[in-house]
């Protein structure tokens, strides 16, 4: 082989390999914003943020930067941590309607704690990259629940594996919490009777913690999902409760109490109306900030002051939607709405950010800003709770991101087409 041609393999090579290599944020200054650390730095008034090789060297006002630092004057605009995408399929389910693209549900018919939906999750989903641009930089994977259709198998009450993903192409962490459907939508999952959960959920957990059972009797779980299960309940992490109504939220907090369960409330829509019984058992919610009208007989006392009333009795608050993923941009719209319903706007920034991050052990790499962190962080135009605000910049794992997408691309595209009258 000659020269020339060892050369120009040498180059293939380093083609090949050289988008394969981690690319490394340049030094930057972000001097003169509005910094929300939500952290022990509190707010920084004209303060500024150092970020060097990925990770944030420096908090303050004032600050010096290494020679060939890249210096951007905020000229006064709020800067943040990447937010909060709440709870749901992101990821897993690209085209809600179609059932071909949508991996976050288990129809088998059976109880099977151990299933893991992040094995599916594809960072190069359409709503991630959507919910990305919008400021969005981690949400927590929850698979659904289903009871079947034409006859098919559903899922059960015992959902499966929650975990948080961050939507910087990074695989899915370790998971963090079991999703359990204990209210309305258990019927259909428990023989028609949400009383059944109950009984249901407490044969299962009596099998994992070694119970006693006749030969040939028979088992609810496999032994994967045995041992899954034991190991939550011991290691005392989240069980995610699924209902709305005030007295199923009663029997629940009840329930984890005498089971010994590390027990957050999803859904809550009645919530406010057992505000003292939950900040007393320690027991935080996750409510979705636009439930108003009653969408079923589980959400009769639903309002909009939910989370106003929940954070003034001292109970611990963060926020998710229900809906497709597709829907997940507009969580910050939806603690806005919080927000002018009477939450402190404070408390609605932290339910989008270091809340859900501290809830589902995302922390200290999500929810919060401080030197030495990897710089997951967004710069806004304007208040981050307004509709009317949009990202100006964004930091992922230390890297800036792109606030292109396939739908900027397609709007780009088809205006250009609209001014020049090329629209029909």
């Amino acid at each position: 082989m000659n020269s020339r041609c060892i050369t120009r393999l040498a180059a293939l090579a380093l083609a090949v390999i050289a988008p394969l290599a981690p690319a490394h944020a340049d030094s930057v200054l972000l001097q003169n914003g509005e910094i929300y650390t939500q952290g022990p730095a509190g707010t920084l008034h004209g303060g500024s943020v150092l970020i060097v090789d990925g990770r944030i060297r420096g908090l303050g006002e004032h600050l010096s930067a290494p020679p060939g630092t890249r210096v951007v004057d905020l000229k006064g605009r709020p800067v943040t941590p990447a937010l909060f995408g709440g709870l749901g399929q992101l990821g897993v389910v690209e085209v809600s309607e179609e059932s071909a693209t949508d991996d976050g549900t288990l129809h088998l018919g059976q109880m099977r704690p151990e299933f893991d939906p992040s094995y599916a999750f594809n960072p190069d989903s359409i709503p991630v990259s959507v919910a990305r641009v919008d400021g969005v930089g981690f949400a927590v994977l929850v698979p659904g629940a289903s009871a079947g259709a034409k006859g098919g198998p559903g899922s059960s009450i015992l959902h499966g594996l929650a975990a948080v993903t961050s939507l910087d192409g990074r695989a899915p962490r370790p998971p963090a919490a079991l999703s359990v459907s204990l209210g309305q939508d258990a019927e259909a999952l428990a023989g028609d009777s949400r009383a059944a959960a109950y009984m249901l959920l407490s044969q299962a957990l009596e099998e994992a913690r070694g119970g006693q059972f006749a030969p040939g009797e028979q088992r609810l779980l496999t032994p994967a999902g045995r041992r899954v299960l034991a190991r939550f309940a011991a290691e005392h992490r989240p069980f995610l409760f699924e209902v709305d109504r005030a007295a199923d939220i009663r029997t629940a907090v009840a329930f984890a109490q005498r089971e010994k369960l590390n027990a957050i409330i999803v859904g809550g829509a009645e919530a406010w109306r057992v505000a003292p019984l939950l900040a007393a058992a320690h027991v935080p919610v996750v409510i979705n900030p636009l439930d108003d009208l009653p969408e079923s007989f589980d959400q009769i006392g639903a309002t909009l002051q939910n989370a106003a009333r929940l954070q003034s009795a001292g109970v611990v608050v963060a926020f998710t939607l229900r809906g497709s993923p597709h829907e997940v941009r507009k969580l910050r719209q939806a603690a806005g709405v919080a927000v002018a319903s009477g939450l402190p706007w404070a408390a609605g920034l932290a339910a989008i950010t270091n809340t859900p991050a501290q809830l589902f052990g995302a922390t200290p790499e999500f929810g919060t800003l401080a030197v030495g962190l990897p710089a997951n962080l967004v710069v806004w135009n304007g208040d981050p709770l307004e509709v009317t605000s949009l990202v100006d910049a964004e930091w992922l794992d230390g890297q800036e991101r792109s606030l292109r997408t396939r739908q900027t691309e397609l709007r780009d595209r088809y205006m250009e087409r609209l001014r020049a009258g090329r629209a029909r």
